[in-house]
């Protein structure tokens, strides 16, 4: 199948060189801007971030859906905010008024302090045991055709059905995150694409063969994504010179003090281990931001990060998350240069091995 690209927006101008692009105020022209460009820019997707202060997802995607025609929006989602039957229903009503456009990538862990903030005070383990239940009971409203009861350990319902539909059958796709035992048991459970940092190839590989041993035992087929931060110029001295100058910016800034999860702290170890891996991989912003924001990095020329990207591709990645530090910018940049020469790639290694078969 064609590799698809995800992107993401923000709601408000970002300042300088960043890392995030999900905190301020909301502004409307700002959020249509970012969303056509994704869309200009060939993008397949573009992620609607979370956290307990920033702008609500789905609102923020059904606005620019409004504003797009192709582009897809994956919308991180929290299990435990709110009832599992209200957020089947809300994401099937954007999956209609988008016409199919809608994927949730469904965040548990993040850092408790977060969590509190919404009133969740429950351990890291519960809350996956719980996303679980979470995602056994929207699955069922999208899915069920007659009305149906729950009793489960964290949620009772009686009589459930919903008349909102999902445009897409049986339902939108479920993305997830982890590194933990409890994350990957309930993504092997429920979700359709395991979703990983920027790793070595052979730690990647380690990953999915891992991760499909697990989706399998629940008759499960499992797509993967892989996130990175392309550093692109049009030489590869350049592109170093690019990076060098990023990584001193941030250093310039506030940072976070420590890893917030599983996850980041593999990142946090690969850079321990070096800047280099394999032969495009940059793990120092990973290092220096703590492994937050997706932050492992591919360096070089655009014929060269492609390059590297697409040997995920033959490990079997079908999607990857790219953004870059100057967001509105690097979105042009990679539309231009990057995104044409990953899809004719990819479709260039579909056709070998459609061959060889």
């Amino acid at each position: 199948m064609p590799v698809k690209v995800i992107g993401m927006i923000g709601v408000a101008p970002p300042q300088g060189t960043t890392l995030h692009v999900i905190a301020g105020g909301i502004s409307p022209p700002f959020i249509r801007e970012f969303a056509q460009a994704h869309e200009a820019a060939g993008f397949d997707y573009v992620l609607v971030g979370y956290y307990a202060s920033s702008a609500e997802g789905f609102n923020v995607a059904t606005y620019a859906s409004a504003h797009t025609e192709t582009l897809s929006y994956l919308i991180a989602h929290r299990p435990g905010v709110v009832s599992p039957t209200l957020a089947a229903r809300a994401a099937a009503t954007v999956d209609q008024l988008s016409g199919g456009r809608l994927a949730l990538h469904i965040i548990v862990g993040n850092s408790d302090a977060d969590q509190q903030r919404e009133g969740d005070f429950s351990p890291k383990g519960e809350r996956y045991q719980r996303a679980s239940e979470y995602l056994e009971v929207m699955r069922k409203v999208w899915m069920s055709e007659t009305p149906f009861d729950h009793n489960g350990q964290f949620y009772r319902f009686k009589d459930v059905f919903s008349e909102a539909r999902p445009f897409q059958q049986p339902h939108p796709p479920l993305f997830f995150g982890g590194s933990s035992p409890e994350a990957l048991e309930m993504g092997a459970r429920h979700c359709d694409t395991f979703a990983m940092f920027g790793e070595p190839l052979a730690e990647t590989a380690e990953r999915i063969a891992e991760f499909r041993r697990m989706a399998q035992a629940h008759g499960r087929q499992p797509r993967f994504n892989v996130s990175f931060r392309p550093i692109i110029a049009d030489t590869e001295g350049a592109a170093w010179d690019k990076a060098n100058r990023i990584l001193a910016d941030l250093k310039a800034g506030r940072l976070p003090m420590k890893p917030q999860d599983r996850s980041a702290e593999r990142l946090v170890e690969l850079a321990r281990r070096g800047d280099m891996h394999d032969e495009r991989l940059w793990m120092p912003v990973a290092g220096a931001a703590a492994g937050k924001g997706n932050t492992s990095c591919l360096v070089g020329t655009p014929e060269q990060v492609a390059a590297a990207m697409l040997k995920y591709y033959r490990l079997g990645v079908t999607s990857f998350l790219i953004r870059g530090f100057d967001p509105l910018g690097d979105v042009a940049d990679f539309g231009r240069e990057l995104i044409p020469r990953l899809k004719s790639g990819a479709l260039e290694i579909d056709r070998e091995l459609a061959a060889a078969a």
